[in-house]
Formats: structure tokens, sequence, C-alpha cells
């Protein structure tokens, strides 16, 4: 049987609704703070965010593993990018919103960065670390043990 909204429970659809409720806030009570830096930032904090997902799926793509939340993984990939985070993709999804935060200029906003995340890691990290410890055991303990969920 399927979970219930299967289809909405995706990393990008929660990107997109944290996007989307950014966007709203700024509607709801315009309060601007960061000025022109805070444009030129978050433009910038978008590009490498997008960049930092599209690495890391490339690298898991070459690795033969999935970059679909909840499938089973088939590969380890410690290197790169996951040298540096075990989570290179949802990384890239919160500098992606939080570019948007400053570019927008939506100060209120960043609360929803931070649930964004929290949701994240509710909704998807958690079962895929469960998961790669699982499937990997010793391996992923020794990656996880050197190298944080974010950054």
């Amino acid at each position: 049987m399927p979970r219930p909204f299967a289809l909405i429970d995706w990393p990008p659809v929660w990107l997109a609704l944290a996007l989307a409720l950014t966007w709203g806030v700024d509607r709801l009570v315009p309060f601007g703070l960061f000025g022109p830096a805070g444009r030129t930032v978050g433009q910038v904090l978008i590009a490498a965010g997008l960049l930092v997902m599209l690495a890391a799926a490339v690298q898991m793509v070459r690795a033969r593993t999935t970059v679909v939340p909840r499938r089973k993984p088939e590969a380890l990939v410690t290197a790169g990018l996951f040298g540096f985070t075990r989570n290179p993709i949802y990384l890239g999804d919160a500098a992606v919103l939080a570019g948007a935060i400053l570019w927008l200029d939506v100060p209120l906003a960043v609360p929803v960065l931070l649930g964004f995340m929290g949701l994240i890691q509710a909704r998807f990290i958690l079962g895929e670390e469960a998961a790669l410890r699982a499937r990997f055991g010793p391996a992923f303990d020794a990656w996880a043990g050197r190298v944080r969920r974010w950054i």
C-alpha cells in the first residue's frame, strides 16, 4: 500500500514549499535587512547550492547508487563532496533556500530555513543513515565518525 502523500514527500517538493513560504513571508511582512550585499551573496549561495547538488548526484550515479530517498543504497560514497558532508544534496538544498532568503531580503524567513533543515533531517536523513548503517555497518560508522552530517 503506498504511503499517503508519497508523491509530495520528496525533498525537492519540500524545498519548493519552503521557497514559496519564504516568498509568502516577504509579501505579508516586507522587512528588508540585507540590502544589495544580501542579493549578491544570495545569488552566489543559490549557484553554489545547485552546483553542490549536481556534483553530489554525479558522484552517486558514478558509484552506481541511488539518489532517490528511501531506495536501497548500493554503494557507500565517502570521497569527494561526501568527504566534507554526509549530505551534500541536502546541504545544497539548504544553501539554495538560504540564498533565496538573502536574495529576496526576507530575514523573517530564517526560521523557514531552520524548519526545512529539521524536517529534512527527520523525514529523510535519519532513515537514510539507518539504511546505510544496516547495509555497510562499520564502514558507515567510520565515515560518520569523521564526517559531519551537515558541515
